[in-house]
């Protein structure tokens, strides 16, 4: 009989980002947030198996979630919007983060630039504000979920 091909890594690591994304967004929904879907991606996005390794980025990726805001913002005051304007932001809110030695959460920084980049309506602070605001909830809901016990030890193989 051919082994079931999920892992029990794989398993224990879908679980944590999923009670981290629905942790995430039910908070949002508390306070009246009017888009949880981003504490949502961003609990997914850096939610990590090992969790000393969710605490111990924390902090990085909180700074590159203010970088990434304040980045997007800042082009969203002097440039355009179109698609040059967000690889722009992109690119250079991930070199940023890897200059100021925020390599870990390069991604965090690029992915919250481009949001803000995307779509920011009229008032492009505010929407960088109420975005860091959801991002930042998505990460505290990972390093929660980061300090219960796992299922069993970690073993890639099994």
């Amino acid at each position: 009989m051919k082994p079931w091909p999920i892992k029990l890594f794989d398993l224990q690591l879908a679980l944590r980002a999923a009670l981290a994304s629905g942790l995430s967004v039910a908070v949002a929904e508390l306070m009246s947030l009017q888009y949880p879907i981003y504490a949502m991606i961003s609990a997914v996005l850096v939610t990590d198996l090992v969790p000393a390794q969710s605490r111990k980025l924390a902090v990085p990726r909180l700074a590159a979630t203010v970088l990434g805001t304040l980045m997007g913002a800042s082009i969203n005051s002097v440039l355009p919007t179109n698609v040059w304007t967000l690889l722009f932001g992109i690119l250079s809110a991930m070199l940023l983060s890897d200059l100021l030695r925020l390599r870990h959460a390069a991604k965090v920084a690029g992915y919250i630039c481009g949001v803000v980049l995307l779509d920011h309506g009229d008032q492009p602070w505010f929407y960088a504000f109420v975005r860091m605001v959801e991002t930042l909830l998505g990460i505290a809901a990972a390093v929660l979920v980061s300090l219960l016990p796992k299922l069993v030890p970690h073993d890639r193989s099994s």
